[in-house]
């Protein structure tokens, strides 16, 4: 299989609707037209999300040129789903597999817990005082305070506050139930805030 151009330099990357639909316009037998079609457009998605779990920009340039190749040799078993969903989940597992075997430190596992109680749900995305704090930090502290988040809550939130996925977005892509996902915000949230708090010597 042809790996030229696969993923090209970021910057050169264009989401306009243009390039989407003319490469739908392309023989869907051909794999690399179905890859410019399902996989280009959510390029910038994939390089901000192996940026934030791996915590470096070349890293992350070597994780997705790595994705992009896992996803085009499993271009055809893509069923026409939700395809930036698809192209995070291969990015997220590629992520991990490179940290394992750069970076194995850099892994940290939590322990998942039960579903929390679905009333919760509407309360885990309203405004609150720490939900507007994070929205109105400073971005280098906010960066640093996320870094510090074991792997499962960092990705959780970046999914969800950065990706801006949903709930059921964000399961499909970590492989989790949905209420694992939504008890993982809500820890990282709350560690987020009181590392942001310790930060500027405020009382948490």
């Amino acid at each position: 299989m042809n790996s030229v151009a696969v993923c090209p330099t970021l910057g050169a990357v264009s989401s306009a609707p243009q390039q989407e639909t003319a490469a739908k316009r392309i023989s869907s037998g051909d794999p690399n037209a179905r890859f410019r079609s399902v996989v280009l457009p959510h390029l910038d998605d994939a390089y901000r999300l192996a940026r934030w779990l791996t915590g470096s920009h070349a890293d992350a340039e070597d994780v997705v040129q790595d994705a992009c190749l896992r996803a085009l040799r499993g271009i055809e078993n893509f069923s026409d789903g939700n395809a930036r969903a698809w192209v995070l989940t291969i990015v997220r597992n590629t992520t991990y597999s490179w940290l394992h075997k750069n970076r194995p430190a850099a892994v940290v596992l939590v322990e998942d817990f039960e579903a929390i109680e679905r009333i919760h749900s509407i309360a885990l995305d309203a405004e609150t005082p720490e939900t507007a704090l994070i929205a109105q930090e400073d971005g280098t502290l906010l960066e640093t305070a996320i870094a510090t988040l074991p792997a499962p809550l960092r990705e959780t939130l970046v999914l969800r506050e950065i990706q801006e996925l949903s709930y059921r977005e964000i399961a499909e892509v970590t492989e989790v139930p949905v209420g694992t996902v939504m008890s993982r915000l809500a820890r990282a949230r709350g560690r987020l805030i009181s590392t942001m708090r310790t930060a500027e010597g405020r009382p948490n």
